[in-house]
């Protein structure tokens, strides 16, 4: 079988895909293709695989081809040894995972010296064997005694067994079946267990203080908690299991207790599971456990960021952002529609300096000038202080449509002493940026959060526990898939936000940019095989995903590609509509009777790319984000002191966790809503209910003043 046929076998297998899909899809993935690109324009060559589907294609292929890459490499390191056996090659070709394949070599494996190796550097290879063969009679220390040489350093028959025993012990932790059967039992009967280092030491840990739970039950962010109070010291965690039934299985495997020698080799088994194996097994099952746990904070991250960025953008609102603050003062930017920068400057309404008036006068003054629709307040350090400011003001205005709203303003000081916050605004100081960021990232949430590092965006659960790389390598795919999800202005688009485009990289995202101020707005798709660096196969994986408004052709401000402009071109022909009919509601009646058979049959398209033409037809330049529900805006605060059990509030989800998820409702601290108190069905996850952004109808269930804590349900009664 061909290489490639087997692991198109195996991901199917793995991923419960067909195998002709799975087959189709590495060979689109081999070409250079990207998964937005294929998801989207590559519908009839997938089956219709969507972009879930095919990242789990894309990660297991990898992993497979990683693993067979290991392989490889491990047969030659042993063959290269003269000890690679017919049977070891089809052990080693035959594992289905990378632990099973370094356990088959770590018996080859260069080590550093032990006692073992010592051992048998002083020839007592033969000793440990002849233990192991359990004779039936004899003397074993009269075997030993062959082995006593001064010049080897073995002086007496009992420093031979030793290092025999020694070897023994090494053999048997070195042991593929052993090790595997051991790492079974420890994960099906073993428990994780934690003590405090000071028992009397308050910490945010103590109910780990003394803590026992068997280990195929421990949740992943338990995990992870646990693993930061172990590396903070305050920690000690150990995995516990029952070495007596653990031995019985060491001595049912290499023990003969008839023999003579069975006491000794007893003895070995017992050092090699105390000493090597129960360590070993530990590391390997701790960092399994770690591993299972930053797989899923990673994943609540990813989804929860892709809920973030994709919020509905106010669109056609001047914006005054403010970042709040107490001794420095709050921070002001006023943008236009565009996300143009009008104004800055800053006022101190908030303590220790409270000067409310001058404040009031200031925003009277730009609210007379620039008009302002919307005040975005972050909602970080004095935000609920600047709140009842902004509450108190809009009331005491002539203006009935002027609102206000808490931004989520995580990653807004990471931006503002960016490169890229310098090269936007090189003459703000950095405190003033994070206002312009804070009022933009209302208008349009993933045009300005892409400027940020996704893991500072701050909606996930133990991200900074978790492997950077693989955190900022799975952060990266939901930002390009936000990105072409939702398309992006050709003509408006920052260079952060163009190199997330299908296709396009860091270097042709600079030269977009370069191309675009030097030559003014971009009038046609066409025209970006202009553009240094960005050749044909750039040109196919972007092109679909970059739009253009105002243009001469109403299909570059579609997801239409240009490689099917002739298909919808022919199809508006057969409906005696033209270019200049698209939007319209003459051509969006016939296209809602349009016969998808019979256009396939007569243009030759499939039936996937005509639906979604006919889809781009009827809504052009649509923002899919349009559909979502729009942020709550308020024109008046509301205390934690003013909650009540059982009072009914609406809030946006601001968080999404393993055990619930955290509702903004206006408050200073946002609420949690327990994964019991998401639904009256089952519950396997809070995500499969709720993500970020998400306006839900709430009921408040209790509110703790001294702990600031509020508890909140989405049950109906």
């Amino acid at each position: 079988m061909h290489k490639i046929d087997f692991i198109a076998d195996q991901v199917a297998a793995d991923t419960n895909i067909n195998p002709k899909q799975v087959e189709k899809t590495i060979a689109l993935l081999d070409d250079g293709n990207t998964v937005p690109f294929i998801a989207r324009y590559r519908k009839e060559i997938t089956g219709e695989l969507d972009e879930i589907q095919l990242r789990s294609i894309e990660e297991r292929v990898q992993y497979l081809r990683n693993l067979s890459h290991r392989k490889e490499e491990v047969l030659r390191l042993i063959n290269e040894q003269g000890k690679l056996s017919p049977e070891l090659k089809n052990q080693i070709q035959e594992a289905k995972k990378l632990t099973a394949v370094e356990d088959l070599y770590r018996p080859y494996r260069q080590k550093r010296r032990t006692r073992a190796t010592v051992a048998r550097e002083k020839g007592l290879e033969p000793l440990a064997q002849y233990l192991l063969a359990g004779p039936a009679s004899g003397d074993p220390r009269d075997e030993a005694a062959k082995y006593v040489n001064e010049e080897k350093e073995v002086s007496t028959p009992e420093d031979a067994i030793k290092g025999a025993l020694d070897i023994i012990a090494e053999t048997i932790a070195d042991e593929p079946n052993i090790r595997a059967w051991l790492r079974d039992f420890t994960w099906k009967k073993g428990t994780l267990s934690t003590k405090a280092k000071e028992k009397d030491a308050e910490s945010v840990y103590e109910m780990y203080y003394d803590y026992r739970e068997p280990i195929k039950t421990v949740v992943p962010h338990r995990v992870l908690a646990i693993n930061r109070g172990e590396r903070e010291g305050i920690l000690r965690v150990h995995i516990e299991t029952d070495e007596d039934i653990a031995l019985a299985y060491l001595h049912q495997q290499r023990l003969r207790k008839d023999s003579l020698t069975a006491e000794l080799v007893a003895e070995a088994l017992q050092d090699g599971y105390r000493r090597l194996l129960a360590p070993a097994i530990e590391r390997d099952v701790r960092g399994e456990l770690t591993e299972k746990a930053e797989k899923q904070a990673i994943s609540i991250f990813s989804q929860n960021l892709r809920g973030l960025l994709l919020q509905p953008p106010i669109k056609g609102a001047v914006v005054l952002g403010v970042d709040p603050a107490y001794r420095t003062g709050c921070k002001w930017a006023v943008v236009d529609e565009t996300g143009k920068l009008l104004d800055i400057g800053v006022v101190y309404p908030t303590p220790p300096q409270e000067k409310v008036k001058a404040a009031r006068d200031t925003f009277e003054q730009l609210l007379e000038r620039y008009d302002f629709d919307v005040i975005a307040i972050g909602n970080g350090t004095a935000s609920r202080e600047t709140e009842s400011f902004v509450a108190e003001f809009i009331g005491s205005v002539n203006k009935k449509s002027l609102k206000y709203i808490i931004v989520n303003e995580a990653g807004a000081s990471v931006y503002s002493a960016s490169k890229v916050a310098a090269r936007e605004f090189p003459e703000l100081d950095v405190s003033e940026r994070s206002a312009v960021s804070i009022a933009r990232r209302l208008q349009d949430p993933l045009a300005e959060l892409v400027k940020i590092e996704p893991r500072s965006v701050g909606v996930g659960q133990y991200q900074h526990d978790v492997s950077t790389k693989k955190l900022e390598a799975e952060l990266g795919k939901v930002v390009e898939s936000g990105v072409n999800y939702v398309g992006v202005d050709l003509n408006t688009a920052s260079m952060e936000l163009l190199h997330y485009v299908s296709g396009v990289n860091t270097t042709v995202a600079k030269n977009l940019v370069e191309h675009r101020n030097a030559n003014g707005r971009f009038k046609s798709r066409a025209e970006l095989k202009k553009v240094p660096r960005l050749g044909p196969k750039a040109f196919e994986q972007a092109a679909g995903f970059l739009r253009l408004r105002d243009c001469s052709n109403p299909l570059d401000n579609t997801p239409v590609h240009p490689e099917s402009y002739s298909v919808a071109k022919e199809l508006l022909s057969m409906l005696g509509c033209s270019l200049q009919d698209v939007g319209t509601a003459e051509l969006k009646a016939k296209l809602n009777d349009v016969n998808l058979l019979k256009v396939a049959a007569e243009t030759g398209a499939g039936i996937p790319t005509l639906r979604d033409i006919i889809d781009s037809l009827k809504k052009p330049g649509r923002d899919p984000r349009e559909d979502l529900p729009a942020p709550i805006f308020r024109t008046d605060v509301l205390k934690l002191e003013d909650l009540r059990e059982g009072m009914t509030l609406k809030g946006t989800v601001r968080n999404v966790v393993d055990f619930g998820a955290f509702v903004d409702i206006g408050v200073k601290v946002d609420g949690l809503v327990h994964i019991s108190q998401i639904s009256d069905r089952y519950v396997r996850h809070p995500m499969d209910v709720v993500s970020v952004g998400d306006v839900v109808t709430v009921r408040v269930l209790s509110v703790d003043l001294s702990r600031q804590r509020v508890s909140l349900s989405m049950l109906v009664q």
